[in-house]
């Protein structure tokens, strides 16, 4: 169901926020959040003194921000679909002024790695930017917002390991949650005043089994990643991790199939740009901070390695301080060249250009300035496919589900991370040499191997990104305040000038009997035959549409085991009169004996792998029907109970009505009729 919220009849409209300013208060919320990732990194070795601790508990101060962040993830990104982006937005950063009170307060380990736990709640806000984003930006800024607001995962990282080094050797170790506290202080007020809320959002129940089933195998997977360096790979509280994510999964699964409104939508996370899109995040996440950890690395290590160059963790900050502000100024280039060439062009080619980048890294390497230029093209490669990414998800999903939508795509992105620090831990504690002071660092070969795999990462990201499946480019229409259209450019959707909120409409699908209709799939074109939004039913069979504007559509309704049906509408906000399925598709025949009809048969049909799908009874006449079943194999039998007699038929059924007859006299079967299935 959507919430709707229109404005009262003769109310001033109220007044749009600048478009460059929501832009920058998004993008430097995604920096805050961001630089919690690296904000305690220059500390880590002197923490355990700080706290009275041991190195292993100290760790967790940075891998309880990726817990809390992967978990949140898609709980925020589902909650911000149905009660409000900015809501959750300001949620988010609450999270980040609390966490860092805590922390800054606290002597205690438990009590920091408290607050460093709610302050990688702010993480979660990324996604909801990027959705805010497409709900009140114009058409033609989102791709540059999108993109900027994804480089910002990069700009956060740079500046968080020279500032917290900075502050570190001036002040107090607590100065720095006083600081981040302060910036997520200033941050709010910023989107109190700047961000409006979003009027696409789709109400209902929010799916509690499914958030704790998928929190539990995150958690699971992500702690054995991340520790599995500490425990051993091969330990058994590391494969038990494991196992525990494997099976609790598998039951996640089949939950967020049958639930109504799932935390997760499996049935459009597996649609093939979808489900490509988001496998690629993941290579694309490995690639992009094994570059990032690397290069960090390298030019801390000491001279005498052969390969090092001895920086401070502020010099070595600011060395990478131009790789990301080139992923500032690549955000709008990004933006146009996905306009011109479409978002999976530019996914391959910012793929194409990281691996070219991590190449690069394994060839030269004997100046810092080799590293900085060949870790800069990396970024460079990065910063056009993360640009990509989100595109390709908001143009496949319904637009009432683009956060939630976003949130899984930045969830993968994050496994993808967490399997690279934990593939770099692994082989530099494999590859080591010992240098003449003593201390045990990774070899040259240790970091060409993780090139090497990030190239490979890079290329797989690349691979499959090729087939995702180009989109058809359509004429834009972009229609002015009067309703004129006139054609310009190319994109997929209609833009309304001045007005980019969307009309929201609501409504429910039901069977001729009067039953909800769970599934069904409800698609909105314009007229001229251009897509606009869709939307799959809940148990009720209500589904929520986004439309450009009131106005006259083509409404098309499919439904599992029903002939779809469609019609030119007129929609404007609100409930719409329900849309009721009247031609149910069906399985039918005749059942004979030696050519003679046979009646009260009994009618058995079973899926080709041995599931129960339904029973009838042959009229008087032996005609039958049963109604159609998914597409797929099944085995139909027929049962003769005065005789004794069974006969079994296999078919293939597809996705409209399909007939079978049936004679039970053996070795002389009728060759079926068949409209959508065959026997053989």
């Amino acid at each position: 169901m959507v919430n709707m919220r229109s404005p009262k009849p003769g109310a001033a409209p109220r007044r749009a926020p600048s478009t460059t300013l929501v832009i920058a208060v998004l993008a430097l919320c995604g920096t805050l959040v961001s630089l919690q990732q690296t904000l305690v990194l220059p500390l880590l070795p002197d923490f355990p003194e700080i706290l009275g601790t041991t190195s292993d508990n100290a760790s967790w101060l940075v891998t309880v921000t990726l817990l809390t962040a992967a978990v949140g993830t898609p709980i925020v990104s589902r909650l911000a679909d149905m009660f409000g982006k900015r809501l959750m937005l300001v949620v988010c950063m609450w999270a980040v002024i609390v966490g860092s009170i805590v922390a800054a307060l606290s002597t205690e380990l438990a009590l920091v790695v408290l607050g460093r736990g709610l302050s990688g709640l702010g993480a979660c806000l990324v996604p909801v930017g990027i959705s805010i984003m497409r709900d009140h930006l114009p058409a033609e800024r989102v791709g540059s917002g999108v993109a900027l607001m994804s480089a910002t995962l990069s700009i956060g990282g740079a500046v968080g390991m020279p500032l917290a080094g900075v502050i570190y050797d001036r002040w107090d170790w607590h100065t720095l949650f006083y600081v981040s506290g302060g910036f997520a202080v200033v941050m709010l007020i910023a989107v109190l005043r700047v961000v409006p809320e979003s009027e696409v959002r789709t109400r209902g129940r929010f799916d509690y089994v499914g958030a704790l089933l998928l929190s539990i195998a995150l958690t699971c997977f992500l702690l054995a990643v991340s520790k599995a360096g500490t425990w051993g790979f091969l330990s058994p509280l590391t494969l038990t991790l494991l196992a525990t994510a494997a099976i609790v999964l598998a039951a996640w699964v089949p939950w967020e199939l049958r639930a109504g409104q799932p935390l997760v939508d499996i049935r459009t996370s597996t649609r093939r740009t979808v489900l490509l899109t988001n496998a690629a995040s993941v290579l694309v996440g490995f690639a992009m901070f094994a570059n990032f950890l690397t290069s960090v690395q390298q030019v801390q290590m000491p001279e005498e390695t052969g390969y090092g160059f001895g920086l401070s963790v502020v010099a070595t900050g600011l060395w990478m301080l131009p790789a990301s502000i080139l992923m500032v100024v690549m955000s709008p280039v990004a933006a146009a060249l996905i306009r011109r060439h479409g978002p999976r062009l530019i996914l391959i080619l910012g793929s194409l250009v990281l691996a070219v980048g991590f190449v690069a890294r394994a060839l030269l390497h004997g100046s810092v300035l080799e590293v900085m230029v060949t870790s800069g093209v990396a970024s460079l490669g990065t910063a056009l496919a993360f640009a990509a990414m989100p595109t390709l998800i908001m143009r496949a999903v319904p637009i009432t589900e683009t956060a939630s939508a976003n949130g899984l795509n930045t969830l993968l992105r994050s496994i993808g991370t967490s399997s690279a620090s934990a593939m770099v831990a692994a082989v530099f504690a494999a590859w080591t040499m010992t240098t003449a002071s003593g201390a045990q660092v990774p070899t040259l070969g240790a970091y060409q191997t993780v090139f090497w795999a990030g190239t490979a990462a890079a290329l797989g990201g690349a691979f499959i990104a090729a087939f995702i499946r180009r989109p058809q480019r359509v004429p834009e229409v972009v229609a002015d305040r009067a309703g004129a259209p006139a054609p310009a450019g190319e994109r997929t959707h209609v833009k309304v000038e001045g007005e980019r909120p969307e009309v929201l409409v609501r409504g429910q699908v039901l069977s001729h009997e009067g039953r909800p209709l769970r599934q069904a799939v409800a698609t909105v074109l314009h007229p001229d035959g251009r897509h606009v939004d869709w939307g799959r039913t809940d148990n009720d069979g209500r589904f929520a549409l986004a439309l450009p504007a009131s106005g006259e559509y083509l409404l098309v309704v499919s439904a599992d085991g029903w002939a779809p049906q469609s019609s030119l509408v007129h929609l404007e906000s609100g409930e719409v009169a329900p849309v009721t399925m009247t031609r149910r598709l069906l399985l039918s025949g005749n059942v004979t004996d030696s050519g003679r009809p046979l009646g009260s048969a009994m009618i058995s049909l079973i899926r080709h792998s041995g599931e129960y799908v339904g029973t009838t009874t042959a009229d008087e006449q032996g005609a039958y029907e049963i109604g159609l079943p998914p597409p797929g194999r099944y085995v139909l039998t027929a049962v003769d109970h005065p005789s004794g007699r069974t006969r079994s038929r296999a078919l293939t059924v597809h996705s409209t009505s399909a007939t079978l007859d049936i004679d039970l006299e053996t070795g002389t079967p009728r060759e079926p009729a068949v409209l959508a299935g065959e026997s053989r």
